[in-house]
């Protein structure tokens, strides 16, 4: 089957090599009385090169040899035959049909090339689909594990606070009242650890439908015009039982213009870097909360007195599921690729630094002009 293709494809290159031939011919006998014998060789080159490029060999051989013979028939003295009168006219032939015979050839190896080259492309790019759809697979596996294993330490930690807890307030209850352990205050820091554990957990859950939004493209932002200093007031505000181990001090440099924004969106944005910043730095060190104005932005920044971030990490933090050598083993690894997917959405960008004694992230994102 294979080979008929081959032969009816050969053939139907002999005929086209024929009929174009005769086409240009004719059409330059027309023109005979105002060109030049130059020209008429340029011409049949021409349909010589282009039947080689589309078609195999032997099409470009019949054109060549069909070429010189019209170009001696019809245009060199005494036309309308196959002789040659003048010596050189006999060179000027030889050397057309050799010219003719050459460029086929290079044109039809070239033709012929460019069809491997073509086939070899698709077979390597084949290769490489089914390279990276492996690569992907065993990726997918990889991944999958770590959010396992990160969605079971997430959840089984607070869980187990819980469990522990609600454990002891029922044993306490069951027991007769002159055995109870617990006082009014035991009681009250049992619950207040539930409390603190479920807020935990439904940050948790939170930030996973947040980075899914965001992902998604279906987290639209309710913009309006809020001050600089208002977003870093309700970010410390909402880290407070972060002050139990970090003090936070904040910088706002004064008369910082409007930025139109999702509130909501940024808020939680910068509390996930105070977050992550009292995550990665010793108990009882500082947290710095600094917002100034930057050629036409504002930037904000989170400033903690831990490792540091190394140089070859500081793209890799804000991707999906990192967490890097120097954190606390905490998370998924999502908190950075949230706030990342929330400043690019506002038209900002984010990226890490060395602090003075830590890490330093910063975010930038657009001033209001007629703020």
């Amino acid at each position: 089957m294979a080979l008929s293709a081959k032969k009816h494809s050969r053939i139907v290159g002999i005929l086209i090599a024929v009929i174009s031939i005769a086409f240009v011919t004719a059409f330059l006998v027309v023109l005979r009385p105002v060109t030049n014998a130059t020209t008429v060789a340029m011409f049949e080159l021409l349909v010589v090169v282009l039947v080689a490029t589309f078609f195999q060999r032997s099409a470009a051989l019949a054109a060549s040899i069909l070429a010189a013979l019209s170009f001696n028939y019809f245009f060199l003295p005494p036309f309308y035959t196959l002789t040659v009168s003048d010596p050189e006219n006999w060179l000027a032939l030889l050397v057309f049909l050799a010219v003719a015979l050459t460029v086929g050839h290079l044109s039809a190896v070239s033709n012929r090339r460019r069809i491997e080259a073509e086939h070899l492309y698709r077979e390597l790019e084949a290769a490489f689909e089914s390279a990276s759809q492996t690569e992907a697979l065993k990726r997918s596996e990889k991944l999958k594990s770590s959010l396992l294993d990160a969605v079971t330490h997430d959840f089984r930690t607070p869980l187990t606070s819980i469990k522990a807890s609600v454990t002891m307030l029922i044993e306490n209850e069951q027991l007769p009242r002159e055995e109870r352990s617990l006082d009014q205050r035991g009681r009250a820091e049992l619950l207040e650890v539930i409390n603190e554990e479920s807020d935990r957990l439904n940050s948790f859950v939170d930030s996973m439908v947040e980075l899914a939004r965001f992902q998604s493209g279906e987290s639209k932002l309710s913009r309006a015009s809020v001050t600089p200093e208002e977003v870093v007031v309700k970010a410390a505000r909402r880290a407070k039982p972060l002050r139990r181990e970090h003090s936070l001090r904040s910088k706002v440099e004064p008369g910082l213009p409007m930025i139109s924004i999702d509130s909501r969106a940024v808020v939680e944005a910068l509390f996930n870097l105070i977050e992550n910043a009292a995550n990665c730095s010793p108990p009882g060190t500082e947290i710095e909360i600094a917002a100034i104005r930057s050629n036409g932005m504002v930037r904000f920044s989170v400033e903690d007195q831990g490792p540091g971030v190394p140089a070859d990490e500081r793209e890799k933090v804000f991707e999906r599921y990192f967490r890097g050598q120097n954190g606390d083993g905490r998370g998924m690894g999502m908190g950075l690729s949230i706030v990342r997917g929330i400043i690019e959405a506002h038209g900002g960008q984010i990226w890490v630094e060395e602090g003075k004694k830590g890490a330093r992230f910063v975010f930038e994102l657009p001033a209001r002009s007629d703020g």
